[in-house]
């Protein structure tokens, strides 16, 4: 999100999660005394709280559409105008074409473009929602926040923002991870092969090492 001083950058709040330790059981029970079968329900976490809060806003705004619209007739459509919606709460600058500061990353001076939803927050959002939906009882095949139309929607949202802003948006390479396998030879009455493969230094132990044949296979 926006900063106070810089209009230009998002600056996302810390996320802070607190896990609670569940009670120890005593050691010695008093006389006359049986153990608590009653547990206490764990906190929902920091997502979960998260997507109920999302998908009770989207409830709450069907609600109040005009004419009211109903989850079943839900579409990809009314899922775009809903993030449209939403920009009115958005706190990231985001330049227009006749800007001055239009594609410059660090602008020297405010402006009067609209602040918007970054696309960060809105793609998050669309997935939180896609899993509300189908843990209401939804059909994964008539998703509305899985139509094609939302993926094109967010997408022309990234490329748009990444241009207005002179911030590229780039997709994390996935790294490639290295195998290696030893061929070991163990010589008791016979000769036998064994192997051992090592996954960030930790390896199985062997005994009667006479030989070893490393090959490195990339995955």
């Amino acid at each position: 999100m926006d900063s106070a001083t810089d209009p230009n950058t998002i600056k996302e709040d810390p996320v802070s999660v607190t896990v609670s330790a569940p009670p120890s059981k005593g050691i010695q029970q008093g006389v006359g005394e049986s153990p608590s079968s009653s547990t206490s329900p764990a906190a929902p976490s920091r997502y979960e709280s998260q997507k109920r809060r999302d998908w009770n806003t989207f409830l709450q705004y069907l609600k109040n559409h005009k004419p009211p619209l109903s989850l079943a007739r839900c579409s990809g459509a009314h899922v775009i105008e809903f993030l449209k919606y939403l920009d009115q709460f958005g706190k990231t600058k985001v330049h227009m074409t006749g800007c001055p500061y239009f594609g410059h990353p660090n602008p020297p001076g405010p402006c009067s473009c609209p602040l918007k939803q970054a696309w960060g927050s809105l793609d998050a959002l669309i997935g939180r929602l896609r899993a509300a939906y189908e843990e209401s009882g939804g059909r994964p095949e008539s998703n509305p926040f899985a139509a094609r139309a939302v993926r094109i929607y967010l997408r022309e949202v990234r490329e748009g923002q990444a241009r207005a802003r002179g911030i590229p948006y780039e997709k994390k390479k996935r790294k490639r991870t290295s195998v290696t396998t030893s061929a070991v030879g163990i010589n008791v009455s016979a000769v036998a092969a064994t192997q051992a493969v090592d996954y960030g230094g930790v390896s199985g132990g062997t005994a009667g090492n006479l030989g070893t044949a490393t090959t490195t296979t990339s995955l």
